[in-house]
């Protein structure tokens, strides 16, 4: 049986426009759960942390790791928030459509929002501009700017074309991944619900690869992070023009 997606298209009249209200649901469950992690961490901060502060202590010296490893602390401090904030989004979002997929009157509403281009390439826009806001905030617009023509002022086309190649590699190097988990999980239900053979055979293999599902799922909530932080260090590093 093949499942639709809940869409409501010509929003605001417009013929191309389109919402897809999993979408919109899964973003706010993530977010909302993000928050709430977030405040339980800090809600009650102690010298000696427990519980779920110190999660959130391992959690934010592992980011700062990430950062530390891009650029020098002085100037990747002030992008710490940004990257804690992708990181728990995208780990989170990833986690959630691995342990369950929901389905109601045919239509797929709980599922990971990290298995939608849409959202991913959102994602990856989003730091690509702000790499371009923050080079030019911190090195300054002509200086910025000049380092598209260095070393030579032929390869500009190119340069351009690499920002294009970022973003999607960027977006779509997480959505591949992601969709492509829930695409054999959902292959692995159908099999395991087939009957007595179908179970023994695919219920072992489903929880071998749920497993495995979220150490992908935490892989590609690093690599996005990660690139993210190299992606800006590249574009606000002064030495870089």
């Amino acid at each position: 049986m093949e499942y639709g997606a809940p869409i409501i298209e010509n929003v605001f009249g417009i013929p191309w426009l389109s919402v897809n209200l999993s979408n919109v649901l899964m973003i706010i469950v993530t977010s909302a759960i993000v928050f709430i992690l977030s405040v339980l961490g800090a809600r009650k901060l102690q010298m000696k942390p427990t519980g779920a502060q110190n999660v959130m202590e391992w959690i934010l010296d592992f980011v700062k790791g990430i950062i530390n490893d891009t650029m020098d602390w002085k100037t990747g401090k002030q992008f710490l928030p940004l990257a804690i904030t992708l990181f728990l989004f995208i780990l989170i979002g990833n986690l959630l459509g691995v342990m369950t997929t929901g389905v109601y009157n045919g239509e797929v509403w709980w599922t990971s929002p990290t298995a939608d281009p849409g959202i991913t390439l959102t994602l990856s826009t989003m730091v690509i501009v702000l790499a371009h806001y923050y080079g030019i905030k911190l090195r300054g617009g002509g200086h910025y700017f000049k380092s598209y023509f260095t070393p030579m002022w032929f390869l500009f086309p190119i340069k351009i074309i690499e920002e294009f190649a970022n973003t999607l590699t960027l977006g779509l190097r997480l959505f591949g991944n992601m969709f492509a988990g829930g695409v054999l999980l959902a292959l692995l239900v159908t099999l395991t619900s087939s009957g007595v053979l179908g179970f023994i055979g695919g219920a072992i293999p489903f929880l071998a690869w749920q497993g495995f599902s979220v150490f992908i799922g935490g892989i590609q909530a690093f690599i996005f992070t990660m690139l993210s932080m190299v992606y800006i260090a590249h574009k606000v590093n002064v030495e870089e023009a």
